[in-house]
C-alpha cells in the first residue's frame, strides 16, 4: 500500500506540474518549424520555466500580422526589414536576435542552369532565369520569400513566365513541390537538412554572405494589447538567450551538421 501511495503521489505531482504550466502563444516561421528545432526546445522550455509554448506556424508576414492583431504573445521570425517596420508601427516592444543560419539555392543534381559555377547568389539566379530552368517560389510573404524577391531585384531579373512557379506554401510544402518538379528553389539550410523527400535535388549554390539568415524574437506590445503575457514573454526571452538555450540550439545537428548558430548577446 505504501508503494502504491508513492506512485500515486508521484503521478499527482507530475500532473500538477503540467496543470500549473502557463500557456503562451508564439507565431513562428514555417522554416523554424520545419527545421525540427522546436521539438528540441519546447519540452525543455516547459521543464525549465513552466511555459507551454503553443506555436502558430505561418510565413513571416502572417506571423507579424498575428502579433500586430494581438493573437499571440511574441513572434519569432527572420526578416529584419519587415521586423523593424513592424516595431516602428508600435506592434512590439523590441527585437532580440537569437540565432542564425543561411539560405541556400537547391536544384536538380545535374544543375542544368550551371548555378554551381556562379560566384554570387544573384549570378546563380541570373543563370537560372537565362536557362528558364524551373524555379519554385514560396510566394507566401515569408522571410524566405522576401529574401528571394530581394535577390531577384538585385539581379535585375523579372521572375515570371512558365519556368517560375509561385506556390503560396510553407517551406516544407514548397520543397516537396520542387522535388516533384525537379526544380530550383531558395531554402533555409535547416529546413533542407531536415527535409526527407530530397528526390534528385542537391545544393546548387551556397556561401554568399548575402544569404545570411538571422532569426529574432519580438515580444508583442502590451501597451497596444493589454491581454498579452508580457511577463511570460520576458521570461521566455531570458531563457532563449541563456547558456542552456545556446547548448540546445548549437547541439541540434542532422547527419553531423549543425543547423543553427546561437548569437544572442546580453542587453
Amino acid at each position: 500500500m505504501k508503494f502504491k501511495s508513492l506512485i500515486l503521489a508521484a503521478a499527482l505531482a507530475v500532473a500538477g506540474s503540467f496543470a500549473s504550466a502557463e500557456e503562451f502563444k508564439m507565431s513562428v516561421t514555417t522554416s523554424f518549424a520545419n527545421s525540427g528545432l522546436a521539438e528540441v526546445l519546447l519540452p525543455e522550455i516547459e521543464k525549465d520555466i513552466g511555459l507551454t509554448v503553443q506555436l502558430l506556424i505561418v510565413g513571416t508576414g502572417q506571423a507579424l500580422e498575428l502579433g500586430a492583431n494581438g493573437d499571440v504573445d511574441a513572434v519569432l521570425v527572420h526578416s529584419k526589414k519587415a521586423e523593424e517596420k513592424w516595431l516602428g508601427e508600435g506592434n512590439g516592444t523590441h527585437r532580440r536576435e537569437i540565432m542564425y543560419n543561411d539560405f541556400i539555392i537547391i536544384g536538380p543534381a545535374a544543375d542544368p542552369a550551371g548555378a554551381k559555377a556562379a560566384t554570387t547568389a544573384t549570378d546563380a539566379l541570373k543563370a537560372i532565369a537565362a536557362a528558364q530552368a524551373k524555379f519554385v517560389s514560396r510566394g507566401d510573404d515569408s522571410g524566405t520569400h522576401k529574401m528571394e524577391l530581394a535577390l531577384w531585384k538585385k539581379a535585375e531579373v523579372a521572375a515570371e513566365g512558365e519556368w517560375y512557379a509561385a506556390v503560396g506554401q510553407g517551406m516544407g510544402a514548397a520543397l516537396n513541390t520542387a522535388a516533384g518538379m525537379n526544380a530550383y528553389i531558395l531554402a533555409d539550410r535547416a529546413s533542407w537538412l531536415n527535409f526527407a523527400n530530397k528526390a534528385d535535388l542537391a545544393i546548387a549554390f551556397e556561401g554568399d554572405p548575402a544569404l545570411f539568415n538571422q532569426y529574432a524574437y519580438l515580444p508583442v506590445n502590451p501597451a497596444k494589447h493589454a491581454h498579452v503575457k508580457a511577463d511570460a514573454a520576458a521570461k521566455l526571452e531570458e531563457w532563449l538567450v541563456s547558456p542552456r538555450a545556446k547548448e540546445l540550439i548549437e547541439g541540434y545537428k542532422i547527419d553531423g551538421q549543425q543547423l543553427f548558430v546561437f548569437n544572442a548577446t546580453a542587453n
